[in-house]
Order: structure tokens, then C-alpha cells, then sequence
């Protein structure tokens, strides 16, 4: 790969993230401009920015990486990420804009009548901002030191430096701009490297390579259980994703947000077709890669392995250009997402503490980054969403559609599922779960359902909310019927063709 037309692609993708997102500097204003875009982004527009901010570094390189190690078992990943979408559109998207909420924490306080059901709220979903961040830092640096050979910490920076002068510039309207570009700036960059790579294979007569090959590790097929358990930390983790929930409150109404989930499905199922033709390409034709020990630089270094020269390293650059496209994207979302919340619980709400609050979310996790190292990408972004689901996600589920919940089983159904994930997290990252963690078994000693906690850790959170929230029943706030009826009672027709969908 030419170093320097891999900079150059960096570089052009960085410079116009900046230019992008000091635009909307000019159009923010207010401080809903700069938390929620003032609630009048449209549906095409908003499914964009979606697919920008959650197509992240596991997507743009670890699903292909763990494809050419493990074949069909890793369709899990894409499959999961996109269904997730489905029980958004059926169960939270409308009702979450309706609650007219700025944030994950504003919403169930405003539910259970608690501040501390915020504070303890505000606490998980900064966690998990944070832990959601560090693999995108991970995968900017892995890019830089595979495209450039530049220090991998050079990544990382970039990315950071980049994602706070857009946040700062103007908050969820910048960010708005700019991961919708992405998410089309993403898109091309897999699909004309892949599609130009077959078509030189099919003009070649080049003959799959055996795929015995691939698999030089001593994976062992994926398990029932450890199936099951990734796909419900994938499902149930993406309705508690605060980067992806932050989006719902910029749509006009409740019917905009239906429709944004739709558009964000289809859009979402055709990106996933290209990290799959990668994965499977190069385990047909380039398995040799897979014996590198780093399968999430698979996608950069295929163009180079099958087509080579200029056009293999201009290929390659279109897809550096794409991956940093993807890391910022996330990033920036998740800044906005934790800028919000610690912006109104801990400095007042204002546009000024907003963008103090947006530089702490982004230089914390990089001093995580820097004293980590990087599992596969799709596998630690897995954990996350396992941990995720297991304690925003049954608040959120139980606070929209169950009258029951009170403020005593939301706290301690989240504090039961974060101990019992993160524990199994801690544990197995300490005793070498290494790619087991993906769903897959054979490496390290950790047990399989440690490894995926998910289909124990969910459940126990739910149980422990409904419980304990029974044992409590007193402490149901006398807000609920009139906040229950706000997210679910259809908005006026008049308000949607304003566009004001009014809280």
C-alpha cells in the first residue's frame, strides 16, 4: 500500500469532516441546534446520519475479518446488527420522540419521577459511550500503522482532534451533516473496491485458492448457546445504544421516526452485503491473509493482494478513506450522545458546557485506547452491546410499555444486569478469552457463557427490574398515566405537517 496516497486519502476525509461540520456551525444557534438539531431533521436525512454514526469500525472491517476466519458463523454479526433496527421501529423509536426528552437520562427521570434513576442512568450511559469509543480509536490506529506506518497512536489522536472541532463547532446539527456524508462516503468505499476486485477475478480466470487455508487458528465452530447469546446482545443491545436513541429525538414527530427506522433497515442491508463479499472474496482467493494475525486489516489489504500496482493502491486508499470515515462517524456521534448527558447533569446544560462536556467524552476513552489493546473489532463492539443490553435496554423497553416499573426495579434491574455482564467481561478478558469473545469457541479457557453473557445477563436484568419493581409498587410515580399516554397517543396531523411534533 502507497503510504502516501493513503495520508493524502486520510487527510481529504478529515479536512472535509471539518469543512462539513463547521457549516452547520453557521446554522446552529440555540441550544436545541446543538442537542437535538431542534427536532427538524427529516426522515431520508436522519436514516443517513444513522447509518453514518452506527456503521462503525466492526462494521466497516471486523465483519469481513471474521468471515475470512470463521466463514457463515460470522453472518451473525451483520444479521444482529440490522435486526436490532426492526425492534426499534416496533418498540421504541415513536414513543421515545414523543417523550420529548433530550436524553437516555431526561427520559426516565421524566418516566419514574427520579433523580436518581438519572444519576444511576446518566452513569451507564457514559460507560458506555466510553467503551463503545475505545474500538474506534483501536481501528484508527490499526488503519494508520497498516496504510501509513505511521505510530499507531497517530490513529487515534487524528481521530479524537477531528470528532471534538466538529462537535464543539455545532453539536447534533454539525454531526447531522457530516455522518450522513459518511455513511455514503462509507458505502462507496466498500463497494467500487469489491466490485472492481471481482471483475478482475472473473476477467483473470483466477481459481478459489483451498479453503483449508483459512482457518490456521484452532477455532472451533460456533455453539447453539454462544449463537443465541450474540444474537440477543446484538438485538437488545441496539435499542440501548444512546449514540443511535440521541437520533429519534432530532425527528419532527413520532411518525418521522417510524419512518427513519425503515429507511435506516434498507439502508443498512445493503451496506452489510459488501463486508460479507469481502470476507467471503478472500477466503475464495486470498486466505493467506487471514495467517496475518490481524483479520480486521483484511478490507485495506485485499485491493493491494488481488489487484495491485496503482489501481490496487488508489482501491486501497478508497477504502482508508471509508474506514477513518467510519471511526469518525461513530465517534462524533457518541461524543454528541455523552455531551448531552454530563453537559446537563453536571454543567448546567448550556452550549458552553456542552462543548466542555464534548471534549471530555472524546479524550477520556483515548487514554483507555492507549493503555488497552485491540481484541478483534466486531468482537469487543460485541461485548459492548451485550452490556448494553443488559441494562439500558430493559428500562427502556419496561418504562415505554410496562405501567409497573418503578424507580427502585430500574436501578437495581440496571445495576444487577451491568455487574453481571461487566463481571463476565472482567473475568474473561483476564483469563485470555481472546476471539472467543466473538461468539466463537477454541481459544483461551473462558468458559462459553462467560464469554457471551448476554443470553443469561439480559433476562437477569429483566427479571430483577419486574421483581423488585412488584416488591415496590407504591413508589409508581402519579405521573405515569399522563406520561404513559404522551408515548403512545398519535401526534395531531397538523403538528406533523409543521414539522413541530410538539412534546
Amino acid at each position: 500500500m502507497n503510504a502516501g496516497v493513503a495520508i493524502t486519502a486520510v487527510a481529504v476525509v478529515s479536512l472535509a469532516t471539518a469543512i462539513i461540520g463547521f457549516y452547520g456551525l453557521r446554522i446552529s444557534r440555540t441550544t436545541g441546534d446543538f442537542y437535538v438539531a431542534s427536532r427538524t431533521v427529516r426522515p431520508w436525512w436522519n436514516a443517513s446520519a444513522i447509518g453514518g454514526e452506527y456503521l462503525s469500525a466492526a462494521s466497516f472491517l471486523g465483519v469481513a475479518g471474521l468471515i475470512l476466519l470463521s466463514g457463515t458463523d460470522a453472518l451473525w454479526f451483520p444479521v444482529g446488527y440490522t435486526a436490532g433496527y426492526l425492534m426499534l421501529l416496533l418498540f421504541v423509536a415513536a414513543p421515545l420522540r414523543r417523550s420529548g426528552a433530550y436524553t437516555i437520562p431526561d427520559f426516565t427521570e421524566s418516566r419514574l419521577s427520579s433523580r436518581t434513576v438519572r444519576r444511576v442512568t446518566s452513569v451507564v450511559v457514559v460507560l458506555v459511550g466510553w467503551l463503545y469509543i475505545v474500538p474506534q480509536l483501536h481501528g484508527a490506529a490499526l488503519t494508520i500503522q497498516i496504510a501509513t506506518g505511521l505510530p499507531p497512536w497517530v490513529g487515534s489522536v487524528a481521530v479524537v482532534v477531528v470528532v471534538c472541532l466538529t462537535v464543539v463547532a455545532g453539536g447534533m446539527r454539525s454531526i447531522t451533516f457530516v455522518q450522513a456524508f459518511q455513511y455514503w462516503l462509507k458505502l462507496t468505499a466498500l463497494a467500487v473496491p469489491i466490485l472492481f476486485i471481482i471483475f478482475v477475478l472473473a476477467g483473470n480466470g483466477a481459481e478459489p485458492q483451498s479453503l483449508p487455508a483459512v482457518n490456521p487458528t484452532d477455532l472451533a465452530p460456533a455453539g447453539l448457546y454462544q449463537n443465541v447469546s450474540l444474537l440477543v446482545a446484538l438485538l437488545f443491545g441496539t435499542l440501548g445504544l444512546p449514540h443511535v436513541l440521541v437520533r429519534f429525538y432530532t425527528n419532527p414527530d413520532g411518525q418521522s421516526a417510524r419512518r427513519t427506522t425503515l429507511i435506516v433497515l434498507g439502508l443498512l442491508s445493503v451496506f452489510y452485503l459488501f463486508p460479507t463479499a469481502y470476507g467471503l472474496v478472500a477466503r475464495m482467493y486470498a486466505p493467506g491473509l487471514a495467517r496475518s494475525g490481524q483479520p480486521d486489516a483484511m478490507v485495506l489489504r485485499l485491493p493491494g493482494e488481488l489487484v495491485g500496482g496503482l489501481p490496487g493502491d488508489l482501491l486501497s486508499a478508497l477504502v482508508v478513506a471509508g474506514a477513518f470515515a467510519a471511526f469518525l462517524s461513530t465517534t462524533s456521534g457518541l461524543v454528541v450522545s455523552l455531551a448531552g448527558v454530563i453537559s446537563q447533569d453536571v454543567l448546567g446544560g448550556s452550549v458552553r458546557g456542552f462543548r466542555l462536556a464534548a471534549v471530555v467524552s472524546a479524550v477520556v476513552p483515548l487514554g483507555f485506547a492507549f493503555m488497552t489493546g485491540s481484541l478483534a473489532l466486531a468482537g469487543s463492539v460485541g461485548l459492548v452491546f451485550a452490556f448494553t443490553a443488559s441494562t439500558v435496554c430493559p428500562v427502556l423497553l419496561l418504562g415505554i410499555w410496562w405501567r409497573g416499573l418503578t424507580d427502585a426495579g430500574a436501578i437495581a434491574g440496571m445495576l444487577t444486569g451491568g455487574m453481571l455482564c461487566g463481571g463476565a467481561m472482567i473475568v474473561g478478558s483476564l483469563s485470555g478469552a481472546g476471539l472467543s469473545g466473538l461468539g466463537m469457541s477454541g481459544l483461551g479457557q473462558t468458559p462459553a457463557w462467560l464469554a457471551q453473557p448476554a443470553a443469561w445477563s439480559v433476562p437477569a436484568a429483566f427479571a430483577v427490574m419486574v421483581i423488585v419493581s412488584r416488591a415496590t409498587a407504591h413508589r409508581i410515580p402519579a405521573t405515569m398515566p399522563r406520561t404513559m399516554s404522551r408515548l403512545h397517543t398519535p401526534e395531531r396531523p397538523l403538528a406533523t405537517e409543521r414539522g413541530s411534533g410538539g412534546q
